[in-house]
């Protein structure tokens, strides 16, 4: 017997009902969770490579970008009624009342990055599914494991038109910001030899 349809359906949940949750304490405080596409997503644990390529990167960043945006680090952007992820960098524009009222926008996002140790096929597959359906114009991927950097660009409502791979010894600009030139040995985890 062939089965045409499916027996059951996912329920999806909206950003309002996520918060909810929250409130009424359904997660247990030290877990890490994200709302995608109306799922609930239960992070990965950072290894040290993730954490140590998060912490230069954002050092990089910070300093390079100074007073020309925020740079936030694993806090939530809202990409619409469904969509509340927490990427790992998020440069976004300065907002005078720093967010205390809303989470940035897509239209507020800059540039969003994601530290890739064990989610790499996550990473390219579901997020930036969900970016590139919210017009997010550029978003990287930091592959530790093979020291390469995904970009992304050309966003589209199936995904990203553009992806470029590049090596530890290249550097790149993003979108909004030709200016400020990134190497990308610089956001890696150091080579450590024995």
């Amino acid at each position: 017997m062939l089965i045409t349809e499916a027996p059951f359906t996912l329920r999806k949940w909206t950003v309002k009902e996520y918060h909810k949750l929250g409130e009424m304490g359904f997660f247990h405080p030290e877990e890490r969770v994200e709302l995608l596409s109306g799922n609930i997503i239960k992070m990965s644990a950072k290894g040290t490579a993730h954490t140590s390529a998060l912490g230069r990167t954002d050092r990089l960043l910070q300093s390079l970008f100074g007073n020309l945006a925020w740079v936030r680090i694993q806090d939530p952007i809202a990409l619409d009624d469904n969509s509340e992820p927490e990427p790992d960098i998020a440069v976004v524009s300065i907002d005078p009342f720093d967010y205390a009222t809303h989470h940035p926008t897509p239209s507020e996002v800059y540039l969003i990055i994601e530290v890739a140790d064990s989610s790499l096929t996550f990473d390219r597959e579901i997020k930036a599914t969900a970016y590139a359906r919210s017009g997010i114009a550029d978003y990287w991927i930091l592959n530790v494991n093979e020291r390469l950097l995904h970009v992304f660009r050309e966003p589209a409502e199936n995904g990203y038109q553009s992806e470029v791979i590049l090596g530890e010894n290249g550097s790149i600009s993003p979108l909004q910001f030709p200016a400020v030139n990134i190497a990308i040995h610089a956001m890696l985890p150091p080579i450590i030899s024995n």
